[in-house]
């Protein structure tokens, strides 16, 4: 599973040949969840709320990057690291 983005101690990181909708998985502390990259929406699990604000913010600002990493790994190929939020 390539960790494709870590910032403020969340980590994101995608899964090979995962299911649709595309999404991301993103750690922080004992909290996971899966983030829908086309409306950052929580599909699976729980962050906290400010936490799922900046991965939400994160996956709308990168959301073209984020389509080629999905397409990247279902091809099973290294999706390039994409830049943290700042």
């Amino acid at each position: 599973m390539p960790k494709i983005s870590e910032f403020f101690g969340i980590t994101i990181y995608l899964h090979w040949d995962d299911h649709g909708p595309p999404h991301v998985h993103a750690g922080y502390a004992e909290n996971r969840a899966s983030v829908g990259i086309e409306d950052g929406v929580v599909l699976a699990g729980e962050l906290p709320p400010r936490v799922l604000g900046m991965v939400a913010e994160w996956v709308a600002l990168h959301r073209s990057e984020l389509r080629e990493a999905w397409d990247a790994v279902g091809r099973h190929e290294t999706p390039a690291r994409i830049a943290p939020l700042e």
